[in-house]
């Protein structure tokens, strides 16, 4: 039998006590926009902004690092969020108890006034209410005196009502894209309104859903109304228009519009739609946007990569920062309005970037430094190379005299011109500033900051991997064909050199080693190295097994014809829609029934569109034994224990370890000598499980540094004199082989628990509160969503934490660890989930929020203003056919009090006390 060691038990509680001083697990905060909002609310009195989604959270947001959220213990969609103070739980009283006599018989018919659709309070007088009906029936009620005060029998169905500050005008928006003007003048009832508008002409147009009017400090109030568009030539536009004084423009969104509101003055325009937050500067001319802190939509373009670079040096980021400002210039310069808390949290300790790959090929640098994921720079590699794009297809603004007067707004643009475009990993040495990035069809680009533009062409140097194999013929996409002609480069991160792999597969690993001027790339068919310095690649090693046809087949090959369909599909509507803005004597009927048969031929071919993401998964099947997972560049001992020579380390899917020993020409003769490699060391594991990690410890256990980490004195010189070691992570288990001799030392095995295998593997480094020491660490996320600790050099579990849902693959896919202990990975495709190990750094929302009787009692002599009291603004719209008892737990003050939803058991009481409601039972 085999022997079981024991531990004193105050060794045992001094490890634990390390441990804790160590480690700590927390999510501390929800970087970008929440997935799929369904409300908005706005406080104008404790300047906090609210959103609910209809997976049941609700997010507030205040001053940039006031930040707080809630969650619904069931996945209930919230569909409508309002602060209430004190005063608005008095607005409305009891309702049910009047009969409306004064409605002619002919206006209400056999037809009752459908749900209630909208209540708003009179800004002057919070005891008179007005209450809309679908029908398009408004009452004026008053709550004293519990009787109707006026009618206003519209004849359109209604979608909301405004109530004027003046108290004396009552704008109301109907389904037939119209709207109206009515007064309050005691006449009872009021058969026709004041004045009636249709915004967008005689054809048939789509409901305003939402009208609002402001006065201005200056000059005509602002008319600020969603939808109304034509419905043959427009219907699909997302507008908001803005109308004032002879200024007028249809605000054009890519997604559908949730809500809005504006901030007093009117200072700012607040736009929730589906897909971001929009806020319009409402008093600088040309009425720009102004930039988010937060909430900014990650997802402009569906997220591909991610790439953490933490501690950034000040000259770097300062020239990222510069080369972002000058891409902002469009933006208002107006500060951020909404201005809630305070924001307690120290200043961050160090400068982070997170850097995002996109679909699009752009490249978007965010300072990840603190609780605002804020946007700094954005890269686009499309310049580069001849796409599909037309550039007769840009429809951002719209043409002079056109109408409506379009303009577009936001950033969420989901459509990629060519899928090949797609970053697929990303590599920034932050102290010589070059970047490297590669993508979908096999190009790599290596770029330096350059602080001015460059016109430059930028030659592609074709990289055969397959070399010279017998029998394989790839079946999938084709090269992105490079621009031969020379092109102007903004101030930024510029290419100077172009590797374009054959055959021109998804990059599945790259390295970058900014001393050396080397970069190594990999696909599923072998890896190479390339000499940016020199400009010329210098070895290939094809990894391809003679059974793997299914790595010829390329994962966008049977997708390929869909997107170029889909593309064209939507390049005809774009048309259709530029030559309904050039003939407007056009049939409206038949250009609608074009544009229908149109979109419906786009969307059929969209159904097919998941096809995409299926296929590209099998990408780390183990089908594809020769994919390359992981490349790594280290100085260390290969061919013998005396003398250290740099070196390249390859990890496939098959469980192969290749190493190739590097000849690095002095400085002095690195431009005219030829680097040299040839291998050194082949490793095959027995359990062939997938390589996705590969980390050369020094003498003292230590990961080696980073290129020009030393030379620039934040970090101490590797230890070369003891024996180094080689870890080699596989999905399974983790591996210690000495250093030459390749012998193995010790391992740990993942795999005997419970089935876990390695997803996310990095090196991190941990300290606690009080001592300044560090120490390494293995940081490593698994198939089941669980994070682990492990120990270096000893390979040890130290401790683990579940993290994410294993159901949650495409989360489990997109994480990436920090330097020190943090991470993120993405909890929808528009959000990333921050999370820390470490109790040293952490990263989360410190803030403090004043209730409103606090503030009066410290400010009392400051007014309180009611030109739009708390909510979005005081109009409440209520659900549609409401449940009875959500009725009367929702809104308690509409009925005599002591009501409860018991006493109302049956249908038949509903409708007897209430006929003209149409409330359900239920």
């Amino acid at each position: 039998g085999t022997m079981k060691r024991f531990r004193r038990h105050g060794h045992e509680s001094q490890r634990d006590k390390h441990k804790q001083d160590l480690y700590q697990f927390n999510k501390t905060v929800e970087h970008g926009f929440p997935h799929q909002p369904s409300a908005l609310g706005f406080s104008p009195s404790l300047q906090l902004l609210a959103i609910g989604t209809r997976l049941g959270a609700i997010k507030l947001y205040g001053t940039p690092g006031v930040e707080f959220m809630g969650l619904h213990d069931e996945n209930a969609a919230v569909t409508q969020v309002h602060f209430l103070p004190k005063q608005l739980l008095f607005v409305i009283a009891d309702l049910f108890t009047a009969t409306f006599p004064r409605i002619p018989e002919d206006y209400v018919g056999r037809r009752n006034l459908e749900c209630v659709e909208a209540l708003h309070e009179n800004p002057l007088n919070p005891r008179q209410v007005l209450i809309g009906y679908s029908r398009g029936l408004m009452v004026l009620w008053d709550l004293d005196r519990q009787r109707p005060i006026q009618h206003f029998l519209g004849t359109q169905q209604l979608e909301s009502v405004w109530w004027m500050e003046d108290g004396v005008n009552i704008l109301s928006s109907h389904s037939d894209g119209s709207y109206c003007q009515w007064t309050v003048t005691g006449e009872d009832p009021q058969t026709e309104p004041e004045n009636q508008e249709m915004p967008y002409g005689a054809f048939p147009c789509k409901a305003i859903s939402k009208i609002i009017q402001v006065p201005s400090k200056q000059g005509p109030p602002f008319l600020i109304f969603s939808g109304g568009m034509p419905r043959a030539s427009y219907g699909d536009r997302h507008c908001i228009s803005v109308i004032h004084s002879k200024t007028h423009e249809a605000l054009d969104f890519t997604s559908r519009i949730i809500d809005f509101f504006v901030i007093r003055e009117p200072s700012a325009l607040v736009v929730l739609v589906e897909e971001e937050l929009v806020v319009v500067d409402l008093q600088s001319e040309g009425w720009p946007v102004i930039q988010t802190p937060y909430l900014v939509p990650l997802h402009c373009s569906a997220i591909t990569c991610s790439h953490h670079v933490s501690s950034i040096p000040l000259k770097l980021w300062e020239r990222v920062q510069a080369a972002g400002a000058l891409q902002n210039t469009h933006y208002s310069r107006k500060p951020w309005p909404i201005i809630g808390g305070q924001n307690l949290a120290p200043d961050p300790p160090q400068r982070d970037l997170l850097l995002t790959g996109h679909e699009d090929g752009t490249v978007r640098f965010w300072d990840a430094s603190g609780v605002c994921l804020y946007p700094m720079y954005k890269l686009s590699t499309a310049g580069v190379f001849l796409t599909d794009a037309d550039p007769n297809d840009n429809m951002n603004q719209g043409s002079e005299g056109e109408w409506p007067p379009f303009r577009k707004v936001g950033c969420f643009d989901p459509y990629s011109d060519d899928p090949r475009l797609g970053i697929q990993k990303i590599h920034l040495c932050k102290y010589s500033g070059y970047l490297t990035v590669a993508g979908t069809a096999g190009q790599i680009l290596i770029m330096e900051l350059n602080d001015e533009a460059a016109e430059q062409m930028v030659e592609a140097t074709v990289v055969d991997l397959l070399h010279g194999q017998e029998g394989f013929r790839w079946k999938g996409q084709a090269r992105l064909d490079v621009r031969e002609e020379p092109v102007l480069f903004p101030p930024g991160f510029q290419p100077f050199a172009l590797v374009q792999c054959q055959p021109p597969a998804v990059v599945t690993a790259i390295a970058l080693h900014s001393e050396w001027k080397l970069v190594a790339f990999g696909t599923s068919h072998g890896f190479g190295f390339y000499d940016y310095h020199q400009k010329n690649n210098i070895m290939v090693k094809c990894t391809l097994n003679p059974s793997d046809q299914m790595a010829m087949e390329g994962p966008l090959s049977r997708v390929k014809s869909i997107k170029k369909s889909l593309r064209q599909s939507f390049r005809r509507i774009r048309r259709s829609r530029v030559s309904m803005r050039k003939h407007h004597t056009t049939n409206a009927a038949k250009l609608q029934e074009i544009n229908a048969r149109l979109e419906a031929e786009a969307l059929q071919e969209m159904e097919l569109a998941p096809v995409q993401r299926k296929i590209e998964a099998r990408s780390s099947d183990d089908s594809f034994t020769g994919l390359v997972r992981t490349l790594y560049f280290a100085d260390t001992f290969v061919s013998d224990s005396s003398h250290s020579t740099p070196s390249l380390w390859a990890g496939t899917n098959g469980g192969a370890v290749f190493a190739y020993v590097l000849r690095v020409p002095s400085l002095e003769r690195r431009a005219e000598d030829p680097v040299v490699a040839h291998a050194a060391k082949e490793i095959q594991l027995m359990h062939r499980a997938p390589v996705v990690g590969l980390v050369v410890l020094d003498g003292k256990g230590a990961p080696l540094p980073e290129p020009l980490e030393v030379a620039h004195d934040l970090s101490r010189s590797p230890e070369m004199h003891g024996s180094h070691h080689l870890l080699v992570v596989s999905e399974e288990q983790f591996k210690l082989f000495t250093l030459p001799k390749v012998s193995s030392k010790s391992k740990l095995k993942l795999t005997a628990v419970d089935g876990s295998r390695v997803r996310r593997v990095g090196v991190a480094w941990f300290g606690s509160r009080t001592d300044e020491q560090l120490e390494s660490s293995l940081v490593v996320l698994t198939n089941q969503g669980e994070l682990h600790v492990i120990s270096l050099p000893s390979i040890k579990m130290m401790v683990h934490y579940p993290c994410i849902r294993r159901e949650d693959v495409s989360g489990i896919a997109s994480c990436v660890f920090t330097k020190y202990g943090q991470g993120f990975y993405l909890m929808s495709p528009s959000e990333f989930e921050r999370f820390s190990l470490s109790t040293r750094w952490v990263v989360e929302p410190r803030c403090l929020v004043e209730a409103p009787l606090q503030m009066r009692l410290k400010n009392p002599s400051s007014p309180v203003h009611r030109d739009q009291p708390d909510g979005v603004p005081t109009e409440h719209r209520l659900l549609k056919n409401a449940c009875s008892k959500c009725f009367v737990e929702c809104f308690p003050m509409l009925f005599p009090e002591g009501t409860h939803a018991k006493d109302l058991q049956t249908q038949s009481v509903i409708d007897e006390t209430m006929p003209h409601y149409n409330l359900k039972f239920c």
